[in-house]
């Protein structure tokens, strides 16, 4: 059996931090979200149970972290073009193939329902997970303001509501497919609502 991994507290040592996630993301390939538990996951890690529930709350705050990394990764070859409605388009459309493709894709549902009964991982998916995605959107939007695509002022936080909403709707109701093909003409729709005259034009 392996020995478990030194810990100090609540300080994460980057080595043990690495081998549960590790852990975590290759037992949620394998089994799925039904099959990750926290004790599993210490026992791949070869962790103390207790250093996991020191540094996440529960196994949806775990898995939040894994859907994070593996998220990253998948998006960091995303680059700035042109046309930043082109730009929005290919964000939401590859987080959509995330959601459909990849195994902490699939779970994040599993992810978002467990945190409606715990109050410190629905903290982690609301001002942490889901802030971080907007605030990305909401760059692009406002450098589409600012080349003139859209109106000087727009209602970022309706755009946003109005793409992610569409997204999400399907990720909860298990339409995720085709959803990608669809999502161009969703973003292509919010940002004619938002140039000159249109009703997400807010006056200057």
């Amino acid at each position: 059996m392996t020995s478990a991994r030194a810990s100090i507290g609540n300080t994460r040592n980057p080595e043990t931090h690495a081998a549960i996630l590790d852990a975590a993301e290759a037992l949620l390939a394998e089994h799925g979200y039904a099959g990750v538990s926290m004790e599993a996951v210490a026992r791949r890690a070869g962790a103390g149970k207790p250093t996991l529930y020191r540094w996440w709350p529960s196994k949806a705050a775990l898995l939040m972290e894994v859907y994070e990394r593996q998220k990253s990764l998948a998006l960091a070859e995303l680059e700035p073009g042109a046309c930043a409605q082109d730009d929005l388009t290919e964000f939401v459309t590859s987080m959509i193939r995330f959601w459909r493709e990849t195994p902490a894709g699939q779970a994040f549902r599993s992810i978002v329902a467990e945190a409606q009964a715990e109050p410190a991982a629905l903290r982690l998916l609301r001002d942490e997970m889901l802030a971080r995605g907007r605030a990305n959107a909401a760059a692009i939007i406002h450098r589409a303001a600012e080349t003139g695509e859209i109106a000087p002022h727009p209602d970022a936080e309706a755009m946003m509501d109005m793409i992610f909403g569409a997204a999400w709707y399907r990720l909860l109701t298990h339409r995720l497919r085709g959803t990608a093909e669809e999502m161009p003409r969703i973003v292509a729709a919010a940002f004619a609502a938002a140039r000159p005259g249109g009703p997400l034009a807010l006056p200057g």
